[in-house]
């Protein structure tokens, strides 16, 4: 079964970026490995994520919510929560609990 996800990268200064995917793992890997807005500001930090059924749902959720808010209601400190999903050049899929 698909799942989609809205996430939200978060650089040491606390420059956002959000998005929604249907693999988490990859998006956050192209994150890290392209240059892009998010190489340029270093928004490599993943601090928050949520899953959905339906892609209507994750995008609805993305636009409704105050990003800020979002990230201290489930991580205060806001930890890479991708941290332990890489090793070296491979991604480690592991069991993401879903809403």
């Amino acid at each position: 079964m698909r799942r989609y996800y809205v996430y939200i990268m978060a650089s040491k200064s606390r420059v956002l970026y959000v998005g929604v995917t249907n693999d988490i793992w990859r998006r956050v890997w192209e994150h890290d490995a392209t240059t892009s807005f998010t190489s340029k500001y270093r928004v490599h930090r993943l601090v928050y994520f949520e899953s959905f059924k339906y892609v209507g749902n994750a995008i609805a959720r993305e636009k409704r919510e105050k990003k800020a808010a979002l990230i201290r209601s489930a991580n205060p400190t806001w930890e890479d929560l991708s941290e332990s999903w890489f090793d070296g050049k491979n991604v480690i899929r592991i069991q993401l609990e879903v809403k």
